[in-house]
């Protein structure tokens, strides 16, 4: 499954917008106001399925996952030096990247291949191509990537 993440041009808060390659939205994200990032998802319908939340007063940034309102697990980033490196609670998955943080796969405890993420770089807003194996990993990713993107949104 491929997914399309557009970072909307003129908004306040962060706020992006998922759709197919055919151009139909998957999902929306609503930034909202927060101590820290605070990143609401709703399915195509509207319905409200997830949230990204930032922790603060953390050595290193964390971000919590909550899918229907449920904690499903977090992405910390850890210290590091020469290459970006986050611990993930979600799926037991890991993430692997380069040192520029915009392509990057998640994997499955076994190995296996989860999702590709890579950056598109000339556009107006951060736009990332997602390939999902399993569409059923599809909102997991989703949120993944959300994290990894706010936390570098945070640095820079």
């Amino acid at each position: 499954m491929r997914m399309l993440f557009r970072q909307r041009l003129f908004s306040w808060f962060d706020s992006y917008d998922i759709y197919s390659p055919s151009g139909n939205t998957l999902y929306t994200v609503k930034g909202q106001l927060a101590w820290g990032h605070c990143l609401k998802i709703f399915d195509a319908a509207g319905l409200y399925i997830g949230t990204v939340k930032e922790r603060v007063l953390t050595f290193l940034p964390k971000f919590e996952i909550y899918i229907g309102g449920r904690y499903a697990g977090c992405i910390k980033k850890e210290l590091s030096f020469f290459k970006p490196v986050f611990s993930v609670d979600l799926g037991g998955w890991q993430v692997n990247g380069n040192f520029t943080e915009w392509d990057y796969t998640v994997a499955g405890t076994d190995g296996s291949l989860v999702a590709t993420v890579s950056k598109e770089i000339f556009n107006l807003t951060d736009t990332y191509v997602i390939d999902v194996v399993r569409e059923s990993d599809a909102l997991g990713v989703l949120m993944l990537v959300l994290a990894i993107d706010a936390e570098k949104c945070s640095r820079g």
